[in-house]
């Protein structure tokens, strides 16, 4: 992605590379899981995006937060290690990417923190509301179902819950006029639908920020409008 500045040509990609030189270095786990989800494939949160959510939580200090789409578990993980008061209840419907998680959790010695529930997050409302209500949901499932995932779980979020959202730029496409692909085409309609909804929301206020693949942030208004 290319952006203009001033008429100064700007690389996203090489900014991008830039500002994850100035990270800190990470604990040697979460560095094996970033490379496992390399190395097999796996859709992990970009180190950028993560780290603007980080920071946004410990801002909001959430003590329980909601996560629909686990994969190996390295997102959870990362927010239980940046925030150490937190429990996390996180979602993956699929059995092999459930038990990584699993493995890596218990290896990270974060079992007593982060729950992992094996199903489809459309089917496990009851054992989810459990635990209600939660102070911050990360969404980072299938993309086309993200309104439906919002919507599902808003009643289950206290008065000052945040909602994050990630790969809500779908690696620039929702600014491209024309896509080939008919399912990518159909898939990036959804997605800009999704973001118009955010942003019209009568009982959030959302912004998106343009790092990694996109993340938007939408927290719960003071009053309905």
């Amino acid at each position: 992605m290319l952006f203009f500045r001033g008429g100064i040509h700007l690389d996203s990609a090489k900014i991008n590379q830039y500002l994850q030189q100035l990270m800190p270095e990470v604990d040697e786990e979460i560095t094996r899981m970033e490379g496992f989800a390399q190395e097999k494939d796996i859709p992990i949160m970009e180190k950028t995006a993560i780290s603007v959510m980080l920071h946004i939580l410990k801002l909001h200090s959430p003590k329980k937060i909601l996560e629909i789409g686990a994969a190996i578990g390295y997102s959870a993980i990362c927010m239980a290690k940046s925030l150490p008061e937190a429990t996390i209840i996180t979602v993956e419907r699929d059995r092999e990417r459930y038990e990584e998680a699993v493995r890596n959790i218990c290896t990270s010695r974060l079992e007593n923190r982060i729950s992992v529930l094996l199903g489809d997050a459309f089917k496990v409302v009851d054992t989810i509301k459990e635990n209600a209500p939660y102070d911050a949901l990360f969404i980072d499932a299938a993309k086309g179902q993200y309104q439906r995932f919002f919507e599902l779980y808003e009643p289950l979020l206290s008065d000052n819950a945040i909602v994050i959202t990630d790969n809500v730029l779908f690696k620039g496409l929702v600014a491209e006029e024309n896509i080939e692909s008919k399912r990518l085409r159909s898939l990036v309609k959804k997605i800009k639908q999704y973001n118009k909804w955010l942003i019209d929301h009568p009982r959030f206020d959302t912004t998106i920020i343009p790092v990694g693949d996109g993340v938007a942030i939408s927290i719960k208004r003071g009053e309905n409008k």
